[in-house]
């Protein structure tokens, strides 16, 4: 696999907690989204290569509190000590992608992300 990036990633300004659902544990929050994969901040390491099902949390915007949750299989891709060494960098590549969610991951993705000219290049 290549190291470089297919797409830029997006970063999130919503507070969007990622769950393991097979451990039912909270795995950090979202730093960055794109179409094929997720960068979690989180206190704990992960063995990469490990298969998951992830549960992310995008809460809705306007009125409605209401909160969008995604299921989706994904591949922990790589993991690094973050800037603070209390957390970590976890890079995750979604597996299969449903028409739902890659609806879904486009419009969180336009609504929630910075709206800053830099963009870093993506690793998935």
């Amino acid at each position: 696999m290549s190291n470089q990036r297919k797409e830029s990633r997006k970063k999130l300004m919503a507070f969007t907690p990622v769950y393991d659902l097979r451990s039912k544990t909270l795995l950090g929050y979202v730093g960055d989204l794109t179409l094929k994969g997720v960068m979690v901040i989180g206190e704990k390491t992960i063995e990469t290569d490990a298969h998951l099902v992830l549960g992310i949390e995008f809460p809705e915007s306007g009125a409605d509190s209401s909160v969008t949750r995604m299921v989706i299989p994904a591949r922990v891709a790589w993991i690094r000590q973050d800037e603070s060494p209390q957390y970590f960098n976890i890079g995750f590549e979604f597996g299969e992608v449903s028409p739902e969610n890659a609806d879904l991951l486009k419009a969180i993705i336009e609504r929630y992300k910075f709206r800053s000219a830099l963009e870093s290049n993506s690793e998935f």
